[in-house]
């Protein structure tokens, strides 16, 4: 009789949606695809997140984690990884599969067989909703039927530390959630300019806008000691701006303040609150230091307004984006010339014109004009510097002078996320891929949760593509490609990477997508606009027209 051993597990299940249906219209051809498949991608995803297969079922299969988030990442991964295998086919073709995990008590037994109800209720799962099932719903490509998701636990850093939830808008008018956002985002730019302090950038603190927070919770998975929370209530021409500073691991309120103002005060307000945010974490903190997290600011907020408008607008860094954006920043400018946050963005909207919007000359010289006049006017403002130098860096091919702007962002604020992020685009397609490395790595662990993650892991597979390690190339460039599908770029890198591993198929799948999301893409187009570093150049577009991109 055989033993067993009852433990808690992960068990992720996996079959292929309409097998039979696909098996009927040509069996070779699927059974063939499916065996590709579990060796070039699900086996290798499952061994690098720590999974057992327990057993194949034809289509199928179950899978053992040690923990739901292993689990979660592997299938996340698998599904993200199916759907660029899956561009260019037609959906009668096309290999999906639907994903159920569970976290609870298995059977072990002594040949590695697993039985039991958590494997059943894994099975059972595909037919859920994700979370808790309401009714029946077949589950959809990149979209794992999860039982539990936890978030990691980040280690505190060696310094003080702390994250700027969204603040809640309380005026009653959608229309407003910009101004109480354009807050927050000022009072971490400017808690990001004290040298001491690891502030969370805001689009990681972002992703709890609109949940109710557990402080404890928020602390543990941001990597944080302190956590900023508030509420703006604006009606008329006056605003109420509420905060509270909290230690996270203690629920202990150290900081809490009310602050009623009429609107034309709104940035001595912001002044004012982050001076206090700055006092409650450390009493003993140089007047001279709290005097430098002022910065200038627009004199009229119609201007600032309108800044906040466009900056959603450039973040996916495609040409559509850029052209509605760079009209809204033109009238900021118009109102407010010396803005140099407002000539920041529009460096990065010319840039994304030029790139991938044709490479007119008048986007080149319009990226190097404005990246110009934010550094003239924001030598104190860190992430006006930051876009500056990365217009110079990649358009104007002025790596030194992008250098110098990066350096100075830094100073300023060394917790800038933005800075560690353009400056590392900028130092891989210069031939710098270590220090270019490096600086993404940094930019994630400070913005955890960002969701232009897609440009540091695109500086992370570049990178590794120029050291020659091509399977960390395409491990990042997968990471590309889930932070921003619709970037011509992570196609780029997507194509490179399988042709340097021999899957000419994926390849060349990945560089149609390239000319559908940038129809006028050439290589030699791409290496001109960024100044691509001989090094790398050469084994990139070889390997990019081995994947049929034209030259």
């Amino acid at each position: 009789m055989m033993s067993e051993n009852r433990k808690l597990a992960a068990i992720l299940a996996a079959d292929v949606v309409g097998y039979s249906r696909l098996a009927g219209a040509d069996e070779d051809r699927t059974l063939a695809r499916l065996r590709a498949l579990r060796s070039d991608l699900i086996d290798p995803t499952i061994a690098v997140h720590k999974g057992r297969v327990v057993k194949r079922t034809g289509d199928g299969a179950l899978v053992e984690f040690r923990s739901v988030v292993d689990a979660v990442r592997c299938a996340i991964e698998v599904q993200n990884g199916m759907v660029e295998r899956n561009a260019g086919l037609p959906p009668e073709r096309r290999i999906e599969f639907r994903i159920g995990i569970h976290l609870g008590d298995v059977v072990e037994e002594s040949d590695g067989d697993l039985m039991g109800d958590g494997i059943n209720i894994a099975s059972r799962l595909y037919s859920l909703e994700v979370g808790l099932a309401s009714k029946p719903k077949p589950a959809t490509q990149a979209e794992p039927i999860v039982a539990v998701e936890p978030r990691a636990t980040l280690a505190l850093p060696d310094r003080p530390s702390i994250a700027v939830l969204p603040f809640a808008n309380m005026s009653g008018d959608a229309e407003q959630d910009y101004f109480a956002d354009g807050m927050v985002e000022d009072i971490i730019t400017g808690l990001s300019r004290i040298k001491w302090l690891f502030v969370i950038a805001r689009n990681s603190s972002f992703v709890y806008k609109g949940k109710s927070v557990d402080v404890k919770q928020a602390g543990r998975e941001l990597g944080v000691r302190y956590v900023l929370e508030g509420s703006v209530r604006k009606a008329s021409s006056r605003v109420r701006v509420t905060g509270q500073v909290v230690e996270a691991e203690t629920g202990r309120h150290v900081w809490a303040e009310r602050y009623d103002r009429t609107l034309d005060d709104i940035f001595a307000l912001q002044d004012e609150l982050t001076m206090s945010v700055v006092a409650a974490i450390e009493p003993s903190l140089r007047q001279a230091e709290i005097e430098r997290v002022k910065r200038k600011r627009p004199e009229n907020l119609d201007a600032y307004d309108l800044v906040l408008r466009a900056i959603p607008q450039v973040y996916p860094a495609m040409p559509d984006g850029a052209a509605k954006a760079l009209p809204l920043l033109e009238r900021a400018l118009n109102i407010e010339p010396d803005y140099a946050l407002a000539h920041g963005f529009a460096a990065w909207g010319h840039e994304i014109l030029f790139a991938r919007g044709g490479a007119h000359e008048e986007n080149r010289l319009g990226a190097a004009r404005h990246a110009q006049a934010a550094i003239a006017n924001g030598r104190d403002d860190a992430i006006a510097l930051s876009l500056g130098g990365f217009a110079l860096g990649l358009v104007a091919h002025d790596r030194g002078a992008a250098s110098q702007a990066f350096e100075a962002a830094l100073a300023l604020s060394p917790s800038c996320a933005l800075t560690y992020i353009f400056g590392s685009v900028v130092m891989v397609f210069g031939g710098d891929a270590d220090r270019g490395i490096e600086w993404a790595e940094r930019a994630l662990r400070l913005s955890p949760f960002d969701p232009m993650s897609y440009a540091p892991w695109f500086s992370i597979a570049l990178g590794q593509f120029h050291r020659g390690d091509y399977e960390a190339a395409a491990a990042a460039a997968r990471k590309v490609f889930q932070g921003n599908p619709y970037w011509s770029l992570a196609h780029v890198l997507l194509a490179a990477t399988h042709t340097q591993l021999g899957r000419l198929d994926a390849a060349k799948s990945a560089a149609m997508r390239v000319l559908e999301l940038e129809p006028g893409y050439t290589i030699s187009g791409m290496c001109r606009v960024f100044d691509i570093h001989p090094s790398i150049a050469a084994p990139l577009c070889e390997a990019l027209s081995a994947a049929g991109l034209p030259a």
